[in-house]
This record gives C-alpha cells, structure tokens and sequence, in this order.
C-alpha cells in the first residue's frame, strides 16, 4: 500500500508538523536542511506523532549546508536512536558505512536512494542502480529524477514494475512532468510518497492535499 511521507525542512515545518491533526505515515527530518535548528528537533522529535526518516541528504544530491561525509555521519549517528528509517544516498553508502551498521544493529529500516536532477537513466541503468541497493541491505530503494518527457516518465514506470516484486521501490518524478509522474507512480504502487508541508516547493511536487488525493 502506497503510503504517504511529509518532509520537515524547517522550524516553521516543525512546528505545523507538531499540531498536525491528520497524521502522514511518516515524518521525514531532513538534517541538511534543519542544521541550524538541530536543537529544536532534538527537544521535538519525541513529540512529533508519527514515526520518523531521518536523512542528511548529499550536497551533490540537493543537500543544504554543504555538509562534509563526517559532519552528516554525526548528525544521522545522533538522530537515529528512535527513528523508523535512514535514508541514505547509493553513492554515500561506503563513506557511511557506520551508520549503516548501527542502523543494522538496532533494527532501523534503511532506504538507499539516488536522485538525478538532470535526467531519468534508462530502465536498465535504474535497475542496476536498485540491485546496487539490495547489496547494501536496502529496505526501500528511493529514486528521484528529472522528467520533463513523457519517455522519462515511461521509464520509472516500467522501472516500479520490474523491480516492485524484488525490492520496495519508491519512485517520483522531478520538472515539467513530474506531477503527472507522482500521481502514476502512487497508483502503480511506489511504497513511499513525499510530500511537503502546505504548498510544493520544488517543480513536480504535489501538495500535501493533492499527495493525499492521490493516495
């Protein structure tokens, strides 16, 4: 069952995330994004109500603050007791490979993902991409990518069928196209779909509310 993921990238995100009525499945804690306000989620995060991803995501990825592998190993080591999942980018995982194990031990699901402003790779290439994933113990494998064609979009669809029944895949578009793709993927089964608090914020994002709708 497709399931629904809000992302906190901000104080003020934090907050409305605190007052939500209609909870997500998930909370996601960006940590690039929250770096100057890490002591607010650290006192919040035990109040938020549902259970949480925790990322640092890679600057090469869309990462905030240009965090160094060492500065986001720390933060993610320090947020993930009482997390339900980390996420961490496919090209991260050696240079992370503490957090992986720690993750490992204490029973936190990981999602590895790849995200590619630029372009959607081929169908095999994602593939590849995703048994890459299975090697390292993914839980989920999350890919992100451009699609401004309406081939790119055909592409992560046959991707999502291909692999659903190896490993959880989720799956979303990015650009001019990338709202149609969301919608298509939640309906073709991509495990997690995100969605930001209020209004999108980037091209091909939907709302909160359209996300739910679609779900």
């Amino acid at each position: 069952m497709p399931l629904l993921v809000v992302v906190v990238t901000s104080a003020e995100d934090l907050a409305s995330a605190l007052r939500m009525r209609r909870l997500p499945d998930f909370f996601e804690l960006r940590l690039d994004a929250l770096w100057d306000a890490l002591p607010l989620v650290e006192m919040a995060k035990e109040k938020l109500r549902a259970p949480l991803i925790v990322t640092a995501r890679h600057p090469a990825e869309g990462g905030l603050h240009d965090l160094s592998s060492m500065e986001r190993r720390d933060v993610l080591l320090r947020f993930l007791p009482g997390a339900a999942f980390v996420d961490i980018e496919l090209r991260g995982t050696a240079e992370l490979k503490p957090v992986l194990a720690t993750a490992g031990r204490r029973g936190i699901n990981r999602i590895i993902s790849f995200h590619d402003a630029g372009r959607t790779p081929s169908v095999r290439e994602l593939a590849e991409l995703a048994h890459l994933a299975a090697a390292v113990k993914a839980d989920v494998f999350k890919v992100a990518t451009r699609t401004d064609r309406e081939e790119d979009v055909a592409r992560l669809l046959e991707f999502l069928e291909l692999e659903c029944g190896k490993i959880p895949i989720s799956a979303m578009g990015l650009g001019k196209l990338g709202r149609s793709a969301r919608r298509q993927l939640v309906q073709r089964g991509s495990a997690l779909n995100y969605a930001p608090l209020g209004n999108a914020r980037i091209e091909g994002q939907l709302s909160l509310r359209e996300m739910r709708l679609a779900i």
